[in-house]
């Protein structure tokens, strides 16, 4: 669906800048005189008539019904045909785009043997077309309907000669294309906005059937087993805020799977007070030893502000990855474990395939946090003046806008440096000044960059990989070597909208087997 919604726009716009220039008739006049298929030059060459002629197809194409699709399999075989075949090919291109610009803008008065003259050579020039793409020559036949074509087009023009009426007909198809674009981005854009905002229905059923699950078990069966170590720093902590079950329940798997000693691996879970039960009923009924594990509820932290769970959400932003408590609940970690020295956050999008204990070893040199740079990756935010308003005084006097941007999703947290820097108290300032004027964009990222300016040390890229959410382009090998890849983005795994070549890193971390999702509809 989406990949359709595209091309009509990038079809509607290709016609948008064609119609100027054919009102003109400059460009009707050039294309009716190509030369006969002799091999002589053409006058223009290859370049940029060539290649506007063969965008132009493409949106004939679309016009006519076929898809990008089909538009992307012929460029790739004309692409692998010699020089001169591919030369040919698009001269019958451009004859197949005059040949449909004449029959459309014949008038139902005209002529109807030239009406079927245009349709039929249209067809012999298809066929031929379809022939010769990825051939090593243009058989001879197809140079005979080429310049049988030649022949129509010159009736053609001599049958339709006066640009003006032409010129009335592009402006009209003009208005409709820009019409159509308009159409199309907005259905596009609120489509895929109730994808992003909107858990799939067997998600909706699988909570509840926990959440049911949960209340009707003797209270003494709802806690996890008691361990006295499990604020000991002898232990890997790993910390996880999320509402969404199944994300979280990958994240565990994950992680453990990934572990050379997953028995000294002690998981926090936090969530918000709906979803408590239901992340307590998944993990109870599949516990993931040998590791412990700890769920916590926002209402369980009572020292939060009173208005912690709506304060972040912002007029015209109904994104959660903007407005969700728990995405901004990392400005609190050292209050959510006081006892622990260091801790690794991680989001409920990623997946963990290597084991994460190096992190724990590292010398982070005074640093905060250590976190992956995103200025030489793909990902849309490179630096700090893409995410930050640094025309605002409080911004420009204090950070570098051409300093390089780091990624949330997988980071090590030095607490005791953090305490000792107070950056709570950094954070609830810069927050505050925000709530006066908008000095960030939203989401809990630009504001790590500040609070976080010059506390970060940069790890290795090979940690963490991101863009799965967004980015067609990672290659497999960069995707395997690396320890925690993550679906930063709109298209997360668990949608139906997400990107089909990454889906398996996170299916295969799921059973999906287990009696709750069979129940529930959900499969891999």
């Amino acid at each position: 669906m989406w990949a359709a919604g595209g091309g009509r726009e990038s079809a509607a716009a290709a016609v948008l800048r064609v119609l100027l220039i054919a009102t003109a008739c400059g460009l009707v006049f050039a294309l009716l005189h190509l030369p006969l298929p002799d091999g002589h030059a053409r006058s223009a060459g290859p370049g940029g008539r060539i290649r506007e002629a063969r965008r132009l197809s493409v949106v004939t194409e679309e016009i006519d019904g076929q898809t990008d699709e089909t538009a992307s399999e012929e460029d790739e075989r004309i692409s692998k045909s010699p020089p001169d075949t591919k030369e040919k090919i698009w001269m019958m291109q451009d004859q197949l785009i005059m040949a449909k610009a004449y029959l459309h803008f014949a008038s139902p008065q005209g002529s109807v043997h030239l009406v079927r003259e245009l349709n039929v050579r249209i067809k012999e020039i298809e066929r031929a077309i379809s022939h010769s793409s990825g051939g090593t020559h243009v058989p001879g036949s197809a140079l005979q309907k080429m310049k049988a074509m030649e022949m129509t087009l010159s009736k053609s023009q001599r049958t339709y000669p006066r640009c003006s009426q032409m010129t009335s007909k592009l402006r009209a198809m003009m208005h409709n294309s820009e019409e159509l674009v308009r159409a199309h981005q907005s259905e596009s854009s609120f489509l895929e906005q109730v994808a992003v905002r909107t858990l799939p229905k067997g998600h909706h059923c699988l909570a509840m059937q926990l959440t049911a699950e949960y209340f009707s078990l003797d209270p003494i069966k709802r806690e996890f087993p008691k361990r006295d170590s499990m604020q000991l720093d002898g232990y890997y902590h790993y910390a996880i805020f999320s509402d969404n079950v199944l994300a979280s329940a990958v994240v565990v798997n994950t992680t453990i799977a990934a572990s050379k000693d997953p028995g000294r691996i002690i998981l926090h879970i936090v969530t918000d007070a709906l979803n408590y039960p239901a992340m307590m009923m998944w993990f109870l009924t599949n516990p993931p030893t040998p590791a412990a594990i700890k769920i916590k509820s926002l209402d369980d932290l009572k020292w939060l502000p009173g208005d912690f769970s709506s304060r972040f959400k912002l007029k015209g932003v109904r994104d959660p990855r903007y407005t969700s408590a728990l995405n901004h609940l990392r400005f609190y970690l050292p209050e959510v474990f006081p006892s622990l020295s260091k801790v690794v956050l991680l989001d409920h999008d990623v997946v963990v395939q290597n084991d994460l204990t190096g992190l724990w070893y590292l010398d982070m040199k005074g640093k905060v946090i250590g976190a992956v740079e995103t200025c030489t990756s793909s990902e849309g935010f490179h630096r700090l003046d893409s995410l930050v308003d640094f025309s605002n005084p409080n911004i420009f006097n204090k950070l570098d806008p051409k300093a390089c941007a780091f990624a949330f999703g997988m980071n090590i947290f030095d607490l005791n440096e953090w305490r000792k820097q107070d950056l709570t108290t950094t954070y609830h300032k810069w927050f505050q000044l925000g709530k006066i004027q908008k000095l960030w964009k939203a989401g809990s990222l630009p504001l790590g960059q500040i609070i976080f300016y010059n506390r970060t040390l940069p790890l290795d890229r090979r940690w963490h990989v991101l863009g799965l959410g967004h980015d067609f382009s990672r290659g497999r090998d960069e995707l395997e070597s690396a320890s925690v890849i993550h679906y930063s983005g709109k298209l997360k795994p668990w949608l139906e909208i997400s990107i089909p070549k990454y889906r398996d890193y996170w299916n295969r971390y799921l059973n999906y087997d287990k009696p709750h999702l069979q129940q529930c509809n959900i499969h891999g």
